[in-house]
């Protein structure tokens, strides 16, 4: 606006640095995402526990819950490289809201079944086909949720307040589930579940819709397909011996781990101490010896002698499990499930910062898929074979996965790449 006789114009300052922007609680399409996050989270744990619990009780079988669990897991592994596909295609926004909408419906469903008597078990079988599939698009829609939110050099403590919220409702949520379903029934954990998608869906019908992309300008280059984006995440992987061999190890810790606790804890829990709040309180423990290992890795500096880290910690989870079967006392399992949480939350946070140390930006979305391939990939045997060991022997099927992974870990231990760091220096920016 030109001013007018008289008057002087004010000097316009000259451009200063840009102001360090706030905390991302201070936004509130973040703040509302956040806790929307965490009470969903919560309400998780409320499924983890109940829906294991819901199993024995029709079947009392460990064999009929190996292969529930492994319905949502094969789905939620073959997946899982495609999900982040399917986001840049679409909008992560709508992604999240179709996945919540449809597990809400899905768990109310099961519930409301249960209250009236009538639940049967393919109604299980077809409630964890849905939950695997939804998983593989979800995983990935919500971190591309975050860069829309805030600004680049809030992604850190955007990112630490999700994941660290994550695992104190990991930490907090089973016991109460496990006390709610022993009082009131797990009709009433999964109602509680189903709620709290309602939460993730409030913060997300409130985001702004991003805007559409436009269509490609003539003579562009096409976009790669999807199959050839895929494989060129794994040649990368398997072009890098070290790379190669830290994520052969991060599978066999997930083989050897998670049919043991998915399926071996319930089933203890149920014949050895005949509550599910015992299940849930072995969860509880896990999460909170978790929590303590993140916030220990985030204290200290990062380390170049990962791989030592890593076998350490298979070596010592495959003795922890072996003790778990041998030793069937609750005070002795919970301390284990805390020690093995804290060395898988020490080692997780460390591997993601060496992940990001080592591999290209261009191709870090593609080689976190292929990690993320690999903790779920091997999951689904994992459970098969967790169930049919149940039925004959728990303390075969603990000491068995633990033998397992301490052999695995002492072989690894033995060959040349151990003796080799692994992290090269980092580049310059």
């Amino acid at each position: 606006m030109s001013s007018t006789p008289g008057e002087t114009s004010a000097a316009v300052p000259g451009p200063g640095p840009s102001p360090r922007p706030g905390h991302p609680i201070a936004l509130p399409h973040f703040r509302n995402l956040w806790i929307g996050v965490t009470i969903s989270v919560l309400g998780d744990q409320f499924y983890l526990v109940a829906l294991p619990w819901l199993v024995l009780q029709l079947t009392g079988s460990g064999l009929a819950l190996g292969t529930i669990l492994m319905t949502a897991a094969i789905p939620r592994a073959a997946l899982m490289l495609v999900g982040g596909a399917v986001i840049d295609r679409f909008s992560a926004r709508r992604v999240v809201m179709f996945t919540a909408t449809s597990r809400s419906l899905l768990v109310g469903t099961v519930a409301l079944l249960i209250w009236l008597g009538v639940i049967q078990l393919w109604h299980l079988y077809v409630l964890t086909l849905a939950f695997g599939i939804a998983d593989a698009f979800s995983f990935p829609a919500g971190p591309a949720l975050i860069p829309t939110l805030v600004e680049t050099r809030q992604l850190g403590p955007a990112n630490a307040m999700l994941q660290g919220s994550t695992v104190v409702a990991q930490m907090v949520g089973p016991a109460p589930a496990g006390l709610i379903i022993r009082r009131w029934g797990t009709a009433v954990a999964l109602f509680f579940d189903a709620l709290s998608f309602l939460a993730v869906l409030t913060a997300i019908v409130g985001l702004p819709v991003p805007p559409k992309a436009s269509p490609p300008a003539a003579g562009a280059p096409a976009r790669p397909s999807m199959l050839h984006a895929i494989a060129e995440g794994v040649r990368m992987v398997w072009h890098d011996p070290p790379l190669r061999s830290m994520m052969g190890l991060f599978g066999a810790i997930n083989l050897c781990v998670a049919g043991p606790v998915g399926v071996g804890l319930p089933v203890m829990a149920k014949l050895h101490f005949g509550s599910a709040a015992a299940f849930g309180t072995f969860l509880s423990c896990f999460g909170g010896g978790t929590l303590t290992g993140v916030v220990l890795a985030g204290m200290l500096k990062q380390s170049r002698k990962l791989r030592p880290q890593m076998l350490l910690m298979g070596a010592l989870t495959g003795l922890e499990l072996i003790a778990i079967g041998l030793v069937l006392k609750a005070v002795v399992i919970g301390t284990l499930m805390a020690a093995m949480g804290l060395a898988v939350g020490f080692v997780n946070v460390q591997f993601g910062a060496w992940i990001q140390a080592r591999v290209e930006r261009a191709l870090m979305g593609r080689v976190a898929s292929v990690l993320m391939f690999c903790a779920v990939g091997l999951v689904p045997i994992s459970y098969a074979a967790a169930g049919v060991l149940a039925m004959w022997s728990l303390p075969a099927l603990f000491a068995g996965a633990g033998a397992l992974l301490t052999v695995i870990s002492a072989v690894a231990a033995s060959s040349k790449a151990a003796r080799v760091d692994p992290l090269p220096a980092r580049r310059s920016e």
